[in-house]
């Protein structure tokens, strides 16, 4: 089992910065990658980036976030971190980490989210 806590969230202006954290603990030797994605009220939960936690790091991130956030990896911490840059309001949402095993494997572990909130 691999288990993810999240933090770094809360309210910010629009505008503004904030830098998620999560950190992983467990059988943390079994992740290929991990991610992060959030989910506003009402409506479905979306992917924002992730990276491959061995060697390379590649990253990917969608056409909203490429620009704004940055997604990084300290190996040593086994942390992951989402910095996030000029905050708007539709950014607005509960971001999750999640974990997986495998490059085609489904998104298994995940953690309890973290409120990030802007406002205009």
């Amino acid at each position: 089992q691999v288990q993810l806590v999240e933090s770094g969230g809360g309210l910010v202006q629009a505008g503004g910065s904030l830098r998620l954290s999560c950190a992983a603990s467990g059988r943390t030797f079994s992740m290929y990658a991990m991610g992060w994605f959030r989910q506003a009220p009402g409506k479905e939960r979306e992917f924002v980036a992730s990276i491959i936690i061995g060697s390379g790091g590649s990253t990917y991130a969608t056409e909203s976030a490429k620009g704004r956030f940055t997604i990084s990896r300290d190996m040593a911490k086994k942390t992951v971190y989402l910095q996030m840059n000029s905050l708007k309001p539709e950014d607005t949402a509960v971001y999750y980490c999640a974990a997986k095993s495998s490059p085609t494997g489904s998104w298994a572990y995940w953690g309890q989210g973290t409120q990030v909130t802007v406002s205009s």
